[in-house]
């Protein structure tokens, strides 16, 4: 008798994200980014135009926000998560000649279909 394999069910919990909800929220994280970077340059012309103490400190801040915000908000709303490998590595292994697969049915448990040609 060969034996099967126990077939294990793949988790709801195990499902990643939907492709519009990572869109989503990689458009959210975007919008937020480019929202600082508006604060950077509206904060960057108060301060040259009130002559703000110490703006010797605070101008190379608030230029260094404008520059690389708007660079980490292009390379974060293009990253996506990676896509999970070992989901489907169980599901294509090669298997020996002698192993049946794990869902399939012996020819004894196979519904039969019968064709009777007389009434």
């Amino acid at each position: 008798m060969v034996k099967r394999q126990a077939y294990q069910p793949i988790l709801i919990t195990d499902a990643s994200r939907s492709q519009d909800d990572q869109l989503t929220s990689r458009q959210k994280r975007y919008v937020l980014m480019m929202g600082i970077r508006v604060a950077c340059v509206i904060a960057g012309a108060v301060l040259v135009g009130t002559k703000a103490p110490l703006l010797w400190l605070w101008l190379p801040l608030v230029a260094l926000g404008m520059i690389l915000i708007p660079w980490l908000a292009v390379l974060l709303a293009n990253d996506r998560p990676p896509k999970e490998e070992h989901r489907l590595a169980t599901r294509f292994q090669p298997r020996h000649r002698d192993e049946t697969p794990p869902m399939s049915l012996t020819a004894e448990e196979r519904p039969h279909r019968i064709i009777d040609a007389e009434p």
